[in-house]
């Protein structure tokens, strides 16, 4: 079985930061928490309607991704974790290597691949970068997130252990390849509505687009407008 080690374990609450309300600015925990199908204890969301909730309870982002970043940007910015807001920091682990419906044994509990993370406008702030959230869009460097199966207790030490996988599965790439990139690709988005474990909320977006051919608006989450 694929076991992965975990570079850092984040929580945040929720704060006035970067003109805006926010729990992005999240702290490492070294000692172990309580996993509730929501997600980690003492860990907050602002915005409960486009975060959080049952099937976006944890969000893991590959640490790898930040020397991308900074290639892109430069080095007068700080990139690194958990700058994305993200909960779980790991090398080697990756879009491309990362499928829809991968289950892991974190310590007590169990944790799903639900879907690609969405990038959203809070990103753009955070960074100080216009349209910030679109190039990570584009590029598919989102990192993804979980439901979980059985709440427990978790820590940094544990290890992310893959015990099961779906048939024909879709990696996170290819879901961002069809969802982001081909929003409209008939075959692309009848092989998205195949895949069981794809959160409602995709599901019903997906379903959507193969019943009225139009893909629904992004501008407010992407530029907040």
């Amino acid at each position: 079985m694929l076991s992965h080690s975990i570079n850092a374990l984040y929580c945040g609450v929720v704060s006035q930061c970067y003109n805006m309300q926010s729990a992005i600015n999240k702290q490492a925990v070294l000692t172990p928490l309580y996993l509730s199908f929501t997600g980690l204890a003492g860990d907050e969301c602002a915005d409960k309607t486009h975060h959080g909730g049952l099937e976006r309870a944890l969000h893991q982002y590959p640490a790898e991704h930040y020397v991308y970043w900074r290639e892109i940007y430069g080095n007068t910015i700080n990139w690194q974790a958990p700058g994305m807001g993200e909960n779980i920091s790991t090398f080697g682990m990756t879009e491309q290597s990362v499928c829809l419906g991968d289950q892991y044994q974190w310590g007590d509990a169990i944790i799903e691949v639900s879907q690609p993370r969405s990038p959203c406008f809070k990103l753009n702030k955070r960074w100080g970068i216009e349209r910030f959230s679109e190039k990570m869009q584009e590029n598919h460097r989102c990192g993804w997130l979980y439901r979980v199966v059985t709440p427990g207790i978790v820590s940094v030490n544990d290890p992310l252990i893959l015990i099961k996988r779906v048939n024909n599965p879709m990696t996170v790439d290819e879901v961002c390849k069809v969802f982001f990139g081909d929003p409209l690709n008939q075959k692309g988005l009848e092989k998205l509505s195949q895949q069981q474990t794809l959160s409602a909320s995709w599901q019903n977006k997906v379903a959507a687009r193969l019943t009225n051919k139009v893909v629904e608006s992004w501008q407010f989450r992407l530029q907040g407008k």
